[in-house]
């Protein structure tokens, strides 16, 4: 792998500030900076979905093992629980936002 760069996601200062503010407040800041260093990173769980299921389409063409194959369907049904997970989320927090 010698010659791989590897892409490095930096802070810009007005990030830096903001997670300090929150440090000085008492608040934790770690979530926060991941989420400020992943935001370009991130995929949605659909495109996840769509990717898996090109993947198990392959993988019957050629004719991997069942075990392998059920490895990747149990990453569809992971996929799918963090989804319906953060959509729950999302209907309780818009509820008290009413």
């Amino acid at each position: 792998m010698s010659g791989v760069k590897r892409k490095r996601n930096i802070l810009n200062v007005k990030q830096k500030l903001e997670i300090l503010q929150k440090i000085d407040n008492g608040e934790s800041a770690r979530t926060d900076a991941e989420d400020v260093l992943n935001e370009g990173n991130t995929i949605s769980h659909s495109a996840a979905l769509q990717s898996v299921g090109t993947l198990l389409d392959y993988m019957g063409q050629r004719g991997f093992d069942y075990g392998d194959i059920t490895a990747v369907r149990k990453i569809c049904v992971d996929i799918r629980q963090e989804m319906n997970k953060q959509q729950e989320q999302r209907r309780i927090t818009d509820f008290f936002k009413q």
